[in-house]
């Protein structure tokens, strides 16, 4: 009988991550062989464990591996595909916000609203233009937090529509679904009470100069500023010393 004083299962843990390891290296090795494409279904595991000589519970911790690193992802009742799982339903938007931290979300927004912002200086209407001072307008008469931010988001998106690009459009809207469901622990200021100071009134007016003056360059830069603003400060709050 095992006592508290005897090394409980320590004899078997290096095997058995071994064989983890083992049933992980040749899962990815047989990705990598097999020249499938982006979303193409493997074989059921019922075949895939034959082919890799490997046990049914053993392939099972393995594509959970390389599911948590991406590689794959799956599906209840249609099977396992490759690449990272796509965003077809609000399940699997809240997959993907349940898997995002803030800093993982503001590193996706630098990388799409900055491009988005240079092709809406080159392609928005008279329209756009219209829309996108009232957003601004909004922005600086709201009183509270919470009307602040719906135009906010309204301002934000007005110029990801204003790029009249569907495919990046489409992006955009999925960015966004998962960033009104990351769990945020910034604190507000209360009440906004007008600030007319608030560092995101300039930067936007920044943005909005850019656009009307069809400076893509000049836009997409003033985007870039103002979303690292915006990460640098909710960063501070929500990590305090990093």
């Amino acid at each position: 009988m095992w006592t508290l004083a005897q090394p409980m299962t320590i004899e078997i843990e290096p095997e058995t991550r071994t064989r983890n390891h083992d049933a992980a290296a040749r899962l990815r090795a047989y990705l990598a062989d097999s020249n499938l494409e982006l979303n193409s279904r493997l074989p059921p595991e019922r075949t895939l464990s034959r082919q890799l000589g490997v046990s049914r519970s053993l392939l099972r911790r393995a594509l959970a591996e390389l599911e948590a690193a991406g590689q794959i992802w799956r599906h209840v009742g249609r099977g396992t595909f490759i690449g990272s799982r796509p965003l077809e339903s609000a399940s699997d938007i809240d997959y993907v916000s349940s898997h995002t931290t803030p800093r993982e979300l503001m590193e996706a927004r630098l990388l799409i609203e900055p491009g988005l912002t240079r092709l809406a200086a080159s392609h928005a209407t008279n329209a756009d233009i219209r829309e996108l001072e009232h957003c601004i307008r909004k922005t600086k008469s709201a009183t509270d937090w919470r009307i602040y931010e719906i135009w906010d988001i309204n301002l934000h998106r007005t110029i990801a529509a204003a790029a009249h690009n569907t495919c990046l459009m489409a992006l955009f809207d999925t960015l966004n679904a998962v960033k009104r469901s990351v769990v945020w622990t910034r604190p507000r200021e209360v009440p906004l009470a007008r600030k007319l100071d608030h560092h995101s009134f300039p930067e936007h007016d920044a943005i909005f100069s850019a656009i009307i003056e069809r400076d893509p360059a000049r836009a997409e830069a003033a985007m870039r500023r103002h979303l690292g603003s915006v990460r640098d400060r909710l960063m501070k709050v929500m990590e305090p010393g990093a």
